[in-house]
């Protein structure tokens, strides 16, 4: 009898078990799907308006812990022939913002041209208008962050080499800002986001070629501010 008993007993024990694995495999989250490589048809199909959408989505989903599973080196193979990046973010060097990993972007989808400060100058105009003349892109995007290296050098007045002369392409910004301190976080964000203003309007003056995009409408230019306490990127008001 204690053995038909016990018999009974592993038996009942065993479903239980294989239910809760059941139970447990039912309710785990399926694997999101790996985002496609742009190709010249996607990068065709997306107006400036939804090309911001992406990145913002992008940002989200970093956020969020959310961001896409991918298998970066199919997307190596895949992008060998060809890019068709749908953006071009110019953006400060710093270490904090990484551009594909803060907007949740893979290989081949997003061009990156980092400098101190992200300043402008006749490189920085020439490799946005290969981006959208040559190869299609249609937005362009000024990243500045929160608590910038370069913009507090630019507020104290920094001299150190060739840094010298980088620094004060952001002092305009700073005087548009007015008096302040770099110890001010508060005032060193002011004055980033004057300095993304400010190299928005050094591309729309200095580049004919991007103007003339802009002012058709087939590419599109915004700015946009990095904290890089809370990973969320804020796109500035026109």
């Amino acid at each position: 009898m204690r053995r038909t008993t016990l018999a009974i007993g592993l038996v009942f024990l065993a479903l239980a078990v294989s239910a809760s694995a059941l139970a447990q495999t039912s309710t785990k989250t399926p694997r999101k799907k790996a985002p496609p490589t742009q190709t010249a048809e996607s990068q065709a199909a997306l107006t400036p308006d939804s090309a911001l959408e992406k990145l913002k989505n992008g940002n989200a989903r970093f956020v969020a812990k959310n961001m896409r599973s991918r298998d970066w080196l199919a997307k190596v193979s895949a992008t060998a022939s060809g890019q068709y990046p749908f953006a071009v973010i110019l953006a400060c060097m710093d270490s904090r913002a990484p551009i594909e990993i803060i907007f949740d972007q893979g290989i081949g989808d997003v061009f990156g041209i980092r400098i101190a400060g992200n300043v402008v100058n006749e490189d920085v105009l020439g490799s946005m208008e290969y981006a959208t003349n040559v190869v299609g892109s249609k937005l362009l995007v000024v990243l500045g962050h929160t608590s910038c290296g370069a913009v507090k050098g630019a507020i104290d007045d920094a001299k150190l080499g060739n840094l010298t002369e980088l620094l004060g392409k952001i002092r305009p910004a700073v005087s548009a800002a007015g008096p302040g301190s770099a110890k001010d976080e508060a005032y060193v964000t002011k004055v980033a986001e004057a300095n993304v203003r400010q190299a928005m309007k050094e591309i729309r003056e200095k580049s004919p070629t991007i103007k003339a995009q802009l002012d058709a409408g087939t590419i599109g230019l915004v700015g946009a501010m990095y904290d890089v306490s809370t990973g969320k990127v804020m796109f500035l008001p026109d």
